[in-house]
């Protein structure tokens, strides 16, 4: 949508837009009405959530190789009726995109990126760094989660012939009742092929951060150590591929790895992740199949360090690093590993079909699985007047997830699915008893201008 075009300057309006109407029953397996029954949660709901975001964006051509550009642009974002998380009928106003950039672009040498401000950055496929604003609770639309950019930012890039190296000071935009006021800084250098693939490597410290991490204690519930992610030293490795040729034609492999240390409080950890993935080209509907796994470490109990992985502000859905679909509300990417099937089929160029199935498992016995995750609840495998986190049966649940896809028009999408998750042997060890079934539904659209 050009607003004005003149001399080599470009002023373009933005407009996108999401509505979702989600139905949830029997949520969190009901463990609510075990383990915090006072609380009188609902675990059969429904609720409806939307966002408008509004921006203007400008280029400006200084010479043949020099670019000025910016945007801004807000969100406003709400809920009618009460979430998976018990937060409902509510809903904020707040900027996502505030920033301006100068770029200098030479095809035969060196090209340079400087921006600051507000804005988003993803690093790599997403394992580490991606959201950087937050959504739910008092901001609303929790599950559309339409803001990912980064309260603040100064990225600078240089790029010569396929290579990039950035380096970059990140401070997240989380939601005012949940603030830690994490603050990072590092570095990532990646080749970028002609055919689409790409590898890299990313480096990044936590500056500042009252974030707290929980501690396995055997037998007792974990202790919790408040601002253990400031000092946080992570390495990310990345790769994928493009387009592949000869034998492998319709191939598609992809690998991360991250690395996790803090000297400050004895921390080691690590997570990672493999796929591979074929497309049937010639068959109908051009089915293609994915295998992935995922695993991240979490504390051993029998050890005085600290194990677990912080998964810090990856990207949760589950076409990109949620481990499952349902079950990645409450498991984040900590002391759990899953075995994820992805089968799509195309019937027509604007519709797609998805078929996901995840298998999920615990890496550590009687260690915190789930932390800082809206309602919290803990796993225990003892009285259930005495809770203890974590599971003694590793098997925590299996999700199926129906997902349907269709391009309305170039700038309108429509998605619908449905979802199953049941509950494994460890849940129900814990709960000590037999737990349902948990469904859910939703339909949505999303307009992109």
């Amino acid at each position: 949508m050009v607003l004005y075009e003149q001399n080599g300057a470009m002023v373009r309006a933005h407009l996108q837009a999401g509505f979702n109407l989600v139905g949830e029953q029997a949520l969190f397996w009901n463990l609510a009405d075990i383990f915090a029954s006072a609380a009188n949660y609902n675990p059969n709901k429904v609720w409806f959530e939307g966002y408008v975001k509004p921006g203007v964006s400008f280029r400006s051509s200084l010479s043949q190789s020099e670019t000025l550009y910016g945007k801004i642009s807000g969100v406003w974002s709400g809920t009618i009726g009460i979430d998976a998380f018990d937060y409902g009928d509510t809903g904020r106003v707040t900027l996502e995109e505030v920033y301006v950039g100068f770029l200098t672009e030479n095809p035969d040498g060196l090209s340079v990126d400087l921006s600051g401000g507000a804005r988003e950055l993803k690093l790599g496929t997403g394992m580490l760094i991606a959201n950087g604003g937050g959504n739910g609770f008092e901001r609303g639309a929790l599950k559309l989660g339409p803001r990912k950019a980064w309260e603040l930012t100064g990225i600078g890039k240089v790029m010569y012939d396929g290579f990039t190296a950035a380096g970059f000071y990140l401070d997240a935009n989380e939601v005012p009742s949940n603030d830690a006021f994490t603050a990072l800084a590092g570095g990532d250098v990646r080749y970028d092929h002609s055919d689409g693939g790409f590898i890299g490597l990313t480096y990044g410290n936590v500056i500042n951060s009252n974030s707290a991490y929980p501690k396995a204690v055997p037998g007792e519930p974990p202790d919790i150590i408040t601002g253990a992610r400031e000092g946080l030293n992570f390495v990310n490795a990345y790769g994928r591929t493009g387009r592949l040729d000869g034998a492998l034609t319709n191939w598609y492999f992809s690998a991360d790895l991250a690395y996790e240390w803090n000297d400050r409080i004895d921390m080691q950890a690590w997570g990672g992740r493999g796929q591979v993935a074929y497309t049937f080209a010639d068959a109908m509907w051009t089915p293609r199949l994915m295998y992935a796994f995922q695993s991240f470490s979490g504390d051993d109990p029998d050890t005085a360090a600290l194990e677990r992985f912080d998964p810090l502000y990856f990207e949760g859905s589950p076409s990109a690093w949620a481990t499952g679909s349902k079950s990645a509300m409450t498991f984040i990417n900590s002391n759990v590993n899953a075995h994820q099937v992805e089968l799509s089929v195309k019937p027509s160029v604007q519709d797609t079909i998805t078929l996901r199935y995840a298998h999920i498992r615990a890496n550590e016995l009687r260690s915190p699985i789930q932390f800082g995750q809206a309602t919290r609840f803990e796993f225990a495998d003892s009285d259930r007047d005495n809770i203890v986190a974590g599971v003694t049966d590793p098997h925590l649940a299996d999700d199926v997830f129906l997902e349907y896809s269709r391009i309305i028009n170039r700038n309108t999408f429509l998605t619908a699915g449905v979802s199953a998750s049941f509950p494994g042997k460890g849940l129900e060890l814990a709960a000590k008893q037999d737990l349902p079934v948990w469904l859910g539904g939703f339909v949505n659209v999303v307009i992109n201008y």
